[in-house]
């Protein structure tokens, strides 16, 4: 116990037992991956799964600290792997190089106590609340774009993603668009690990809380949304390999962003209205899921068949 001298007389040792049992999640080792996977894996979480598909990059050195010079080209999962293993070596790591999708999300969840989403991507925060919903798992989610950023507990007694945000924003940005403070991230990490912390020691404010923060006006706020409601018009996330012959596939991206699936007809956004007719379920495909979601809530009252959306770019591997 030498190890965790100093945080035992904070949690106690059965809080370092509670530790010591968990199982958890990580999706996405970058930025935000970084201080959540160094926290807990001082703290001592027993069991980690680490789930990420891309590769380490120069440009992501500013933020993504657990990596090196010597890391680059290689996979993060690998890289963040050799790093926690020295750092702890009394627990255990799992690291799946995939992409996160529809398709796999309940596969990696096998197990799992507590799923944390350090993705840089909207479809897939979405994806994970829904089957964090659904299994009645909790999930630490956070987000940051420029100097600002939030970070909140869902699902598992507490309202879902789709509940504090029904809708996707106007523009869907990302680090590599829009950029991003590494210290930022730090922060909102930081916070990640700690709000995960308070959850696998089964303190009852872990969730149902959204905590933000903008550095440019140095302001933490937050909420409570235990009392939220969920959305009523909620698509969900399928894979390619989900769509079935007789779906009505309507592929919203150019010609320039790969081929269409088996039986899509290519339209554009504006044209999914008068290109609709009757079926069982209507797909929408686009690359991140912002088009789909769009058209979705364009022909939402005009429909009575399922709605589902496909995010080929989740279909990415390495």
């Amino acid at each position: 116990m030498n190890r965790y001298a100093r945080q035992v007389p904070v949690i106690g040792e059965a809080g370092q037992a509670r530790l010591g049992a968990a199982r958890v999640l990580i999706v996405g080792a970058g930025g935000l991956g970084a201080p959540v996977l160094a926290y807990l894996a001082g703290a001592g979480v027993g069991f980690m799964r680490v789930v990420d598909h891309d590769g380490v990059d120069e440009t992501n050195l500013h933020r993504q600290v657990l990596f090196g010079v010597t890391d680059i080209s290689g996979a993060k999962v690998d890289a963040a792997t050799r790093v926690l293993r020295a750092l702890n070596p009394l627990i255990e790591i799992e690291p799946v190089r995939a992409a996160l999708g529809p398709g796999n999300a309940r596969a990696v969840m096998t197990g799992i106590t507590l799923v944390i989403d350090c993705a840089d991507s909207f479809a897939v925060s979405y994806i994970l609340s829904d089957a964090c919903f659904a299994a009645r798992v909790p999930l630490i989610s956070a987000s940051v774009i420029g100097r600002a950023g939030y970070v909140g507990g869902f699902c598992a007694g507490a309202p879902s993603l789709r509940a504090v945000f029904p809708d996707l924003p106007p523009r869907l940005g990302s680090c590599a668009e829009d950029g991003v403070l590494g210290s930022v991230v730090g922060v909102i990490g930081s916070l990640q690990a700690d709000l995960a912390m308070k959850a696998l020691l089964g303190e009852t404010n872990a969730l149902g809380r959204m905590i933000t923060y903008d550095s440019e006006t140095l302001r933490f706020g937050g909420f409570d949304f235990r009392g939220a409601e969920e959305p009523v018009f909620a698509p969900r996330f399928i894979g390619a390999a989900d769509l079935r012959g007789d779906d009505l596939i309507f592929d919203l991206r150019g010609a320039d962003e790969g081929a269409s699936p088996p039986g899509a007809a290519r339209v554009s956004l504006g044209d999914v209205a008068q290109a609709l007719r009757p079926a069982k379920r209507v797909a929408l495909v686009c690359q991140r899921g912002q088009r789909s979601w769009n058209a979705a809530n364009a022909i939402r009252e005009m429909t009575d068949a399922e709605i589902v959306l496909v995010a080929m770019g989740l279909e990415r591997n390495p």
